[in-house]
Order: structure tokens, then sequence, then C-alpha cells
């Protein structure tokens, strides 16, 4: 199908590290499977993105979705990558054309309803 590249952020002790979010959907048994080093919350993230871009009226691709966080040798914390891999996934299935925001950068926890809670801890970039 297709891929996308969002920026997000990660909190990794006292600083503020830029992260790309890699979306890439392609034909195979749906599911999502997000991999770069990611701990319990981010691994969560699939089931709460699904939920919301649902609840958001947005379609769920039926196909095989991989959510890559880079640089891969970091370790990543946090529900704060939930819009930017839902972001990732409509802009890779093409619900949505993010051209205009490239340089944006994206941080931001997802609710079932598909509200943007922010994230604690998380200063400026």
């Amino acid at each position: 199908m297709s891929q996308a590249c969002i920026k997000a952020l990660n909190l990794h002790a006292s600083e503020v590290l830029p992260v790309k979010v890699e979306v890439d959907i392609s034909p195979g048994i749906p599911q999502i499977s997000i991999v770069g080093m990611a701990d319990q919350a981010i691994r969560e993230a699939s089931l709460r993105v699904r939920t919301a871009l649902k609840a958001s009226g947005y379609q769920i691709p039926r196909a095989k979705i991989l959510v890559n966080l880079s640089p891969s040798g970091m370790r990543k914390s946090g529900s704060g990558f939930d819009l930017a891999i839902a972001l990732g996934i409509l802009q890779a299935s093409g619900q949505i054309f993010l051209a205009a925001v490239k340089d944006s950068v994206f941080v931001g926890e997802l609710s079932l309803e598909g509200q943007i809670h922010p994230v604690k801890g998380m200063v400026a970039y």
C-alpha cells in the first residue's frame, strides 16, 4: 500500500530527543506491529490508536501495519507516540495528507474517544 513518516519526541532522562515514526502498510494479516525499542505503553498504543481512529470516523486498513520508531537503538517510553502513530496510519492509508506540516512534531496521548491529551513531563523542543 504505502508509507508515511511523522516526527515525534521522546523524553529520555532529562533530554527531549527527536524520533521518526515510520509507518508501512502492506498486504497481510490485519495487525499493528510496533518495533524500535518501545516500552509497554507504546506497544499498547496499537489498541488505543485503533479504537481512537474508529471513534473519530476513520477506517483502520485491513492490512499489515508496521510502525518503526527510529532511531532503533534508543529506548522509547510513554504514551506520547499515540498521535504520531495515528497520523502515520492515516497518511499512509491516504485518509489525510500532511505535506503542509512536514516540519511539525506531533506528541500526544489519545483517548479511546479520539481526544488528544497532553503528555506529562514533555517540554518545548
